[in-house]
């Protein structure tokens, strides 16, 4: 990668000799660039953890006269836009291929455990209120996000009234939809680096019209945040070619897992009911398998 990746060599040479706050401000470095380029030194020890004292003395550590001069070599990494390869050359460089298993999934745990400790439960419950209360829901994700805002509205629709999970191909469609959201409806927008602007303005358009917003995102430091009343923070990575947004998901089970729970009595009535519509229609009956005594019971009757 040449010289367009000499703040990452500077940081691989001197890690081993790093404090513990400066190891972790090499990792956040590492691992989110695109987004420390942006920050100031008291903003990047917040997302840290550490003090602004600590992230300038990093700075000095690292050969650097100042932060402005730390920042402007952050700065001219992200210009060069390293590739997807590059990126995970840059956060699993150091490991084997017999350990990316292994690896890939602890970085997974990580993230989850980061979320836990650091999401503000206050909120959380904050916006298990605002969906309960809600008239209609709208529910948007775009790109790598897609799934995820699919998944949340799949649940959402069979303990809430009125769900609409937003088609985001273009943004004349995203306002088509939205053309009708007003003070008594929630938003949900997701979004994790790269940020999507078509959420943005999704956002943006929905709290122009008074609606409320949630976000899921990665950090205080978001763009979404511009225009939620409730954002709840989860941790994200982006590697190289796939994005790692199991924390998101984990956020997202446990809002259903909430609202299932606050609503026991209307949760259950509509799963009685999709069994029955099931059944009359016939929804499984070609390809479900049961397990009973160890066997595999076909829908014909035919055991395996």
């Amino acid at each position: 990668m040449g010289s367009k990746n000499e703040l990452l060599k500077k940081m691989e040479e001197k890690y081993p000799k790093f404090s513990k706050g400066q190891k972790r401000l090499a990792e956040f470095i590492r691992n989110e660039y695109d987004k420390a380029a942006f920050l100031t030194a008291a903003k990047m020890g917040e997302e840290v953890g550490v003090s602004e004292s600590t992230v300038v003395r990093f700075a000095a550590a690292l050969g650097y006269e100042g932060y402005p001069g730390f920042q402007k070599a952050l700065g001219e990494l992200v210009r060069t836009k390293l590739n997807s390869i590059q990126r995970m050359e840059v956060t699993y460089g150091r490991i084997g291929r017999g350990e990316i298993l292994a690896s890939v999934l602890q970085a997974d745990i990580d993230k989850i455990k980061m979320t836990l400790s650091a999401i503000d439960e206050h909120v959380f419950e904050q916006a298990v209120d605002m969906l309960l209360n809600a008239r209609k829901i709208y529910v948007i994700g775009v790109r790598s996000c897609a799934p995820l805002a699919s998944f949340l509205s799949f649940y959402l629709n069979l303990v809430c009234e009125d769900v609409t999970a937003v088609h985001s191909n273009s943004s004349s469609e995203i306002f088509e939809q939205l053309i009708r959201i007003r003070e008594e409806d929630v938003i949900i927008g997701i979004s994790f680096p790269r940020y999507s602007m078509r959420t943005l303005k999704a956002l943006e358009f929905a709290s122009n019209r008074k609606a409320r917003v949630i976000t899921l995102t990665d950090s205080v430091h978001s763009p979404m945040t511009l225009y939620s009343s409730c954002n709840l923070i989860a941790r994200s990575d982006m590697a190289g070619v796939v994005d790692s947004l199991v924390a998101p998901l984990s956020v997202i089970n446990a809002l259903v897992v909430a609202l299932c729970m606050r609503k026991q009595e209307e949760v259950i009535t509509t799963l009685e009911t999709l069994e029955q519509i099931w059944e009359e229609y016939q929804v499984y009956s070609k390809d479900e398998l049961n397990r009973i005594n160890d066997k595999v019971e076909f829908a014909s009757g035919k055991e395996e």
